[in-house]
Formats: structure tokens, sequence, C-alpha cells
């Protein structure tokens, strides 16, 4: 088992099958463009498990900063693929997150996780992580 971050758009077309999972609106070539474009300009990275040659956990995280949490690494996306569920990938994924925010000088880690994700609710929360706030928003293409 091994934990790298993606450097070259093969190893994100290998995380794709994986990421879908999660972020089903997004095709393969849309999905690739995006990840490109938010590496570029917001430092957006993907972190990934492979184990035996297969990805089989895949994390979209940055480092950030703000006026009431500092420097933090926030976790946009993390999903464990559908057939290694409960296997201690994505624990292992979210102890390297853990790993990376604290080597960047980070004083938290943070991520949101959609009310109908009772599962990941669970995981998080076993991995001691706390519901610290509420998450508004308004789809502008709707208002």
């Amino acid at each position: 088992m091994e934990i790298r971050t993606a450097e070259s758009e093969a190893e994100l077309h290998r995380c794709y099958p994986v990421m879908v999972q999660l972020r089903q609106h997004l095709g393969e070539d849309a999905f690739i463009q995006q990840v490109q474009r938010q590496m570029e300009h917001y430092g957006y990275a993907v972190a990934y498990v492979e184990d035996r040659g297969q990805v089989c956990a895949v994390a979209g995280f940055r480092i950030s900063e703000c006026l009431c949490d500092g420097r933090f690494l926030y976790v946009d996306d993390l999903v464990t693929d559908q057939s290694h569920r409960s296997q201690g990938y994505g624990e292992q994924l979210l102890t390297w997150l853990t790993e990376r925010a604290r080597q960047e000088g980070c004083s938290e880690i943070g991520l949101e996780s959609g009310v109908q994700r009772h599962d990941a609710h669970r995981f998080y929360l076993g991995a001691r992580m706390r519901i610290s706030s509420y998450h508004f928003s308004l789809n502008l293409r709707d208002a």
C-alpha cells in the first residue's frame, strides 16, 4: 500500500474511476480539466492510495488560510472505491492528510459532507472529527 499525490494527467485518469463515485456529475474529460485548473490556480492536489497496482481511495485537498481558522488543510473530496470500503484505505488516507496538514503548519483539517452521507459521517466522527458549523449556500443559477 502506498499513498501518492497525482503529478501527471495519467495519474488523474487512474484516480477518476474512484472519484466519480463521489462526483458523479463529472465526466472524465471535465474532471481532468477542472482538476488541472484548480491545481494551477488554487493549490488543489489529489492524493490516492494504491494497493497492488489499483487505486483504492482518492482525496482532493488544498491548503488555505482564513481569519477564523488560520492556516488549514481543506479536504474537498474523499472517497474510497466501493469494492474496497471498510478495509482501512480511507482511514490511511485521512491519517496521511492529517500528517500533511501538520507538515504544512496547519492548525486544523476540515471538510464538508452532504447531509445524506451517514456512513461518511460515522467515519469522520470515528476519526475524532467534530461537527463544527453549518454550511449555507445559494445556488446562483436558480436565484
